[in-house]
């Protein structure tokens, strides 16, 4: 194999605010070189210049309509000769799909990432939509020569939905763990970070804050989404000392975990079946030694140990979340041990730094079983 091979990193909305993960995997790459491309441009903290967008005006709308409908493009084949990796890794199966017929085409090996809603909601939507998508997901599967699933239960899911199990390996993305923080006085008593939707939980939060009696703690929020509006409503109405501040970058979430005393991700099931796959900020916190108060959920119990890491409750039962909230509130040395203890196992197991260079014999292994031609 050639010094430093090509890794073409495919996610068609190049790059969402959100998607850190992407990035931080990708930028923690040392013996492979990645190249970003995408579909469209996204614009958000997390665009670069130098992504290779195949679509990048308006007036290429028909085109990549083209490539939504029927999985080719040439443009996009254009794009991947040009790039010549030796493998393609898409991150989400729907997207996995819209690239898979080109990379087929030009013999390129297809790694996909399952994240979440893409072997969950989407696959369970009804209608011509949603057999559309479970065909689509079936063949990316059989394209794919490796399919990574980013908790069990993701993993579970892919097979769930037709996945070769043979073919599905668990990889944690990993995040990346920072030099031990210093003390920063604490502005926030309680931390949110995610997308208002309704699989993060916000309501819940919202409503075990407000069911404290002997206090009235400060709950932060950083994101954006479609029930934004709503919650902010629901954090009125229930009386929340609730601050809002939308969308921030990677660097101001950070500063905004170091004066917070808690991250709460309350995540549970959608009722169209939308789940999480392992949230990153939930890892994010834990490196930065702050107690996580969590669900149930996904893959939320392979990164918070509940009474080691965190505290853990059932999706949705908002009662034993506020019992919850209400013991890490009131108890200053649980925090901080469950913090310490939290920023070890990231640190063990879901360190970027460690978990792209096992990613990295992935690739070895798949390139080596598929030669350039």
């Amino acid at each position: 194999m050639s010094a430093e091979p090509r890794v073409a990193v495919w996610r068609s909305a190049m790059l969402g605010g959100s998607e850190t993960f992407v990035r931080n995997q990708a930028d923690a790459l040392s013996r492979w070189r990645p190249v970003y491309i995408g579909a469209t441009k996204v614009e958000s903290a997390l665009a670069r210049d130098t992504d290779l967008i195949a679509y990048p005006s308006a007036a290429d709308r028909n085109a990549f309509l083209r490539l939504r409908l029927t999985g080719t493009s040439p443009r996009l084949r254009d794009l991947l000769t040009e790039v010549s990796p030796r493998l393609v890794h898409a991150h989400f199966g729907g997207d996995g799909w819209l690239i898979s017929g080109e990379a087929r085409r030009l013999g390129i090996p297809l790694i996909v990432t399952t994240h979440g809603h893409d072997v969950t909601r989407q696959p369970a939507s009804g209608g011509a939509h949603g057999v559309r998508y479970r065909r689509n997901l079936r063949t990316v599967f059989a394209r794919a020569t490796l399919i990574l699933a980013v908790s069990e239960v993701i993993r579970a899911k892919a097979i769930f939905w037709g996945a070769d199990p043979a073919k599905v390996k668990v990889h944690y993305m990993g995040v990346p763990i920072p030099p031990s923080p210093q003390p920063v006085a604490k502005q926030w008593d309680v931390a949110f970070v995610g997308r208002f939707v309704e699989k993060k939980g916000a309501d819940d939060l919202l409503a075990a804050v407000a069911a404290q009696r002997t206090t009235r703690p400060r709950v932060v929020l950083i994101g954006a989404g479609p029930l934004l509006p709503g919650m902010r409503a629901y954090a009125r109405e229930l009386g929340v000392d609730a601050t809002f501040l939308g969308v921030q970058t990677p660097a101001e979430v950070r500063q905004v975990l170091l004066a917070s005393r808690i991250l709460a991700a309350p995540s549970r099931t959608a009722k169209d079946g939308d789940t999480e796959g392992l949230p990153t900020t939930v890892m994010e916190a834990a490196a930065l030694a702050l107690p996580v108060l969590a669900t149930r959920h996904s893959g939320i119990p392979e990164a918070v140990a509940d009474g080691e890491t965190g505290l853990l409750s059932p999706e949705g039962d908002r009662p034993a979340l506020a019992a919850n909230l209400s013991r890490l509130l009131a108890d200053e040395s649980l925090r901080d041990r469950l913090g310490r203890q939290g920023r070890a196992l990231m640190t063990a197991k879901f360190d970027v730094v460690a978990q792209t260079a096992r990613l990295e014999q992935i690739y070895d292994e798949v390139a080596a079983a598929h030669p350039a031609r």
